[in-house]
Order: structure tokens, then sequence, then C-alpha cells
């Protein structure tokens, strides 16, 4: 994934979830942030920050904050990216096939899920979720309760039970990272559903992703600790 019009900036301030105050080429600007996440460990005043300007005239904002360095990692904070990290991964067979369909945002029972493949006749339905949150080389999903993200896997609990395939994918956004594991300590449903997909068939893939200032693509997988 490519991004055009990216530009280096200076953190200032969030005031809400949706925007961020930023300091560009020397003037204060007002930027979207494409993550409504807490991000709190992520977004510190004074860090460098790359953002990528909009030629929009429909656009409130004319700058989208996309990614964020910490520690010397960049960060991407983007949250449409996973997606589509995720189709270019599968696409090229990164699940070990490629799929003779995949189709984005498909409903089965009570649950609209990510993405809907087909191989041989095999049908999956697939969950993706963004990483951004680590510690000491440790990522951890969700940073916050995410009753949303427990009613997924449920959901694809179902979707095995019902014979089809399911994949729950984390798709880390940064590199050199030492393992994923749920943040239990945040949500502790969600870390049992985790284990309890798992146990019921639910493939759960963790995959880390090269990052530049203007690109984020799928790496290599990481180790998932339950």
């Amino acid at each position: 994934m490519i991004y055009q019009n990216i530009l280096p900036a200076k953190f200032i301030s969030r005031p809400n979830r949706f925007i961020a105050h930023i300091l560009l080429e020397g003037k204060e600007q007002i930027c979207h942030v494409k993550n409504t996440g807490r991000c709190k460990e992520l977004l510190i005043p004074g860090c460098n920050i790359f953002v990528q300007k909009s030629n929009s005239p429909k656009r409130k904002t004319e700058y989208d904050l996309i990614s964020v360095e910490k520690g010397g990692r960049l960060i991407n904070m983007d949250s449409a990216a996973p997606n589509q990290v995720f189709a270019e991964y599968a696409a090229s067979g990164g699940l070990g096939f490629r799929p003779d369909i995949l189709l984005r945002e498909r409903q089965f029972a009570d649950s609209r899920f990510d993405f809907y493949l087909e191989h041989k006749g095999k049908k999956f339905f697939a969950e993706i979720k963004g990483v951004t949150l680590e510690d000491n080389g440790i990522v951890r999903f969700p940073d916050a309760p995410t009753t949303r993200g427990l009613k997924h896997l449920k959901g694809l609990i179902n979707c095995v039970q019902q014979g089809y395939g399911a994949y729950a994918v984390f798709i880390i956004q940064m590199k050199n990272v030492k393992y994923f594991e749920a943040n239990r300590e945040t949500h502790p449903e969600f870390a049992e559903a985790l284990k309890d997909a798992a146990a019921s068939g639910v493939q759960l893939l963790a995959i880390d992703c090269e990052i530049t200032s203007d690109s984020i693509a799928a790496a290599d997988p990481v180790e998932i600790k339950l």
C-alpha cells in the first residue's frame, strides 16, 4: 500500500478522537486522525509524525495523520490500512493459496466480517484487526475494551460451526516485534474469547509490516501467545 503526498510534521495535541493539532513547516495545522483508538502511548506532544495532504476541496481538514515515530520505530496509525494490507497479502498467496474470490464486507448470521473468500469450493470469512499498541517489543490488542471485537470472535466461531473456514487476522502496523498477545488487562473477555476461537478451529494469524513514511506492506508471521 503506497501513500501519496506525505509530509513530515510534529504532533502538538489531540483535542478529540478525530483531530490533532500539528506543526507543519513551522505553522500549526489541524489534521484528521485516521484512528479512533486511544493511542496515548503514541501521540506524545513533540513526537515526529507523517501526514498525508489531501487536495479535495470537500475536506474539512487538509491533512490525515498516517504514522508516528516511537522510540526509533515507525508505526502506521491508519485504521484503514490493515484491510488493504490483508487484501494484498491474501491475493499474493500469503494464506497458502490464492483466493478464487475475495470480497469485502460480507454478512454472515448477525455478524459483518471484513472479508469473504473462496478457494476450490471452500468458503472462508476473515476479520482483520490493526495493532498499534506496543510495549518493549510485545504487541497487544485491543488498546481499549471492544464489544465489537468480542462479537466478531464469537461470530467467527459460529462460522466454523456452520462449516466455513474462519480467520482472525491481526495486522501489526510495525516491524521488529517479539510476539503478539491479547490485552488481557484491558479486556479479559476478549482474551478468553480469542482462546475459545483458537480451540474452536478459527485460524489466528498475526503479521507484522514493513513501514516507511509513505508505505505499508505485510511482512512476516508473528508468534501468538494465548
